[in-house]
């Protein structure tokens, strides 16, 4: 059993300027090793505005290789500090071919893998089918210098078949980047349930699967009303949830913050001993999930 580490959430507001990004998360980096994170992860594509609002071929244009410049950058400051680095990225695969990734460096500034998102939207303010292929790696988990770790992005964390599949493959804790918010002619009405919805679904993953689960959100509004787009309000909330679903510690829904959480893999071994559901799970007859509807 891996020993207890600590992980690092980075929850911050981001610009259409790419550069002054990367530049504030590598010293939001150094802050949270200096508090002790070993394992940090940013919000989702944190290197700039959440573009998917609107459908714009132009904007193809601030995808990047992986490897390339933002993990260059990121592996340098994952080794100077020693700590794995949970990265969201818009990748260029090929020309017409792209992903919403996130690369994992390790503490020795190697890229250890990377998780393209599986499940992609296309909502109003969330256009994401326009710029993203489905991911084609599958649930994989990543062996880091402190801990057995999993990944899913911001859409992904609604659906429990990918926390399970990630979960069943050793992940001690499953990271989610994310951003999301609300519409603001929907906040006042919904905006409370939604954020209760999207922290029990998560929470759920916890405790169903008996692991942490660490959930980076983006903060602060973005959007250009004068140009008719109306814009997201993030709702930040970033937080931690040990194996039982208890929410270790989380961040508010206004600034930016670094939530920085030890978290134990004994605490699994004891929430799955006594709430065994791995152990009786009916892999014998779920083979009708596989099918996309079991009505007429």
């Amino acid at each position: 059993m891996t020993k207890k580490f600590t992980i690092g959430l980075i929850q911050m507001r981001s610009t259409a300027n790419a550069d002054e990004n990367l530049s504030r998360a590598i010293e939001k980096i150094r802050e949270a090793a200096a508090r002790g994170a070993q394992i940090i992860c940013m919000d989702e594509l944190f290197r700039g505005e959440y573009f998917c609002r609107t459908e714009d071929a132009d904007l193809f244009h601030l995808a990047e290789a992986i490897p390339g410049p933002s993990t260059e950058a990121l592996s340098k400051i994952a080794k100077e500090n020693k700590v794995v680095v949970v990265a969201s990225l818009f990748e260029r695969r090929a020309a017409g071919v792209y992903h919403n990734t996130c690369a994992i460096l390790d503490a020795d500034g190697s890229l250890r893998g990377k998780y393209r998102k599986m499940h992609i939207p296309d909502d109003p303010l969330y256009y994401e089918k326009f710029y993203f292929t489905p991911g084609d790696l599958g649930f994989p988990n990543f062996d880091t210098a402190y801990g057995r770790i999993g990944v899913q992005i911001c859409w992904d964390q609604w659906y429990p078949e990918g926390s399970r599949l990630t979960a069943l493959q050793g992940a001690e804790v499953i990271f989610y980047p994310t951003s999301i918010g609300w519409h603001p002619h929907e906040k006042a009405q919904f905006g409370a349930a939604q954020l209760d919805a999207w922290r029990t679904i998560q929470r759920a993953h916890a405790i169903a699967n008996g692991v942490y689960v660490a959930v980076a959100n983006r903060v602060g509004y973005e959007g250009k009303p004068e140009k008719g787009d109306p814009g997201l309000e993030f709702w930040g909330n970033s937080f931690v949830a040990d194996p039982f679903g208890r929410i270790l510690s989380e961040a508010s829904n206004e600034k930016e913050e670094i939530l920085v959480v030890e978290c134990d893999p004994a605490q699994s071994e004891e929430t799955r001993r006594n709430w065994p559901f791995l152990r009786d799970r009916r892999i014998d007859a779920y083979q009708p999930i596989l099918n996309r509807w079991l009505g007429e």
